[in-house]
């Protein structure tokens, strides 16, 4: 049983890398697009909540494997 929490914890962290990996690209890709001020902090404030949602996701994916691997 724990063995599967561990391993969907290790999922949904490798989800959450994945998640902030892109947003990394997207704000370089956009720094290097020679965009003005507005239009960056624009891409940024847009990059933003996925951001957090997928440091949210590698955070709980990082408690279950925790959590699998101290009960299991």
């Amino acid at each position: 049983m724990f063995e599967f929490i561990t391993w969907g914890g290790a999922a949904l962290s490798l989800a959450g890398l994945v998640g902030l990996i892109w947003c990394i690209f997207r704000v370089i890709k956009a720094r290097k697009a020679g965009l003005s001020d507005d239009d960056l902090r624009a891409v940024v404030q847009g990059v933003l909540p996925w951001n957090l949602g997928s440091l949210f996701l590698s955070v709980i994916g990082l408690m279950l494997v925790i959590l699998g691997i101290s009960f299991g």
